[in-house]
């Protein structure tokens, strides 16, 4: 029953989608489906995936899209299991166990609709492993603890929620995030992924903090507390930006309180 699709994005970055097909397939615990949505305008990927030996549960649709959203519905839309995880080309698996612990945490709480976990990224220079148990209460912070390459979600839940908003070309996780919030959800605490920072939410990150709030307060009205939050991300960006705040970040990781 919590049989696994894994939907991996790519555009372009063939060897982004190799580093990341490669740890799909040393996990101890195999996917039930890897599938590539690949929305290139050249054929290197293309050619790669038909003209190398692929493992039988990697099959793949090879055609153009309308962004990010989209692709990421592509793949929601054709997968063939209940749970689906978005391992976009480039990011990975944190360890050969991840696939294997999800599947366990799923069978241990058959009630659960979606679960976010830890990922390992880099902030000011410094790979710290961040993630904290979602808290709906908390959503105009933003996801900035709750990362989307981490969630695990039953395909059933795109039928009551809707999948994600293509008009929305940055923020998109975030406002699925905001219509998710009243599912049933669990925390697994171990890091499950590891990020590929180079990807448009890393290049835009000021531009998301701005679509942020644009959403929470479709949602949830305006809001003073989200736009004094955003502004204070927008200040600590900044600020890791310069040695003074590199050297701080360093110091607060030394404490154990980069997580904080």
């Amino acid at each position: 029953m919590n049989a696994i699709t894994v939907i991996s994005i790519c555009f372009n970055n063939l060897a982004d989608l190799q580093k990341t097909c490669q740890s799909v397939d040393t996990q101890t615990v195999l996917p039930d489906e890897h599938l590539i949505i690949n929305g290139s305008t050249n054929d290197q990927i293309a050619n790669w995936l038909s003209e190398n030996p692929q493992p039988a549960y990697r099959r793949w649709i090879n055609e153009r899209d309308k962004g990010i959203g989209d692709a990421f519905n592509k793949g929601i839309l054709n997968a063939n299991h209940s749970i689906t995880h978005l391992l976009h080309a480039g990011d990975s698996y944190a360890s050969e166990h991840a696939l294997s612990v999800v599947k366990s945490f799923y069978n241990e709480h058959p009630s659960i609709q979606w679960t976010s976990g830890n990922i390992r990224v880099v902030r000011a220079g410094e790979t710290v492993v961040v993630g904290k148990p979602f808290d709906a209460a908390k959503l105009y912070r933003g996801m900035r603890s709750v990362a989307h390459p981490t969630w695990f979600v039953k395909k059933e839940v795109y039928d009551r929620i809707g999948l994600f908003n293509n008009d929305i070309k940055i923020a998109m996780d975030y406002d699925l995030m905001c219509r998710i919030s009243n599912e049933p959800y669990g925390y697994i605490n171990e890091t499950i992924a590891i990020f590929d920072d180079s990807g448009i939410s890393t290049r835009n990150y000021l531009q998301s903090l701005k679509d942020n709030i644009t959403i929470y307060e479709h949602y949830f009205g305006f809001s003073i507390k989200c736009r004094i939050w955003q502004f204070r991300l927008r200040v600590l960006h900044w600020l890791l930006q310069t040695s003074v705040g590199k050297w701080l970040f360093k110091i607060k990781k030394g404490l154990g309180l980069a997580n904080a």
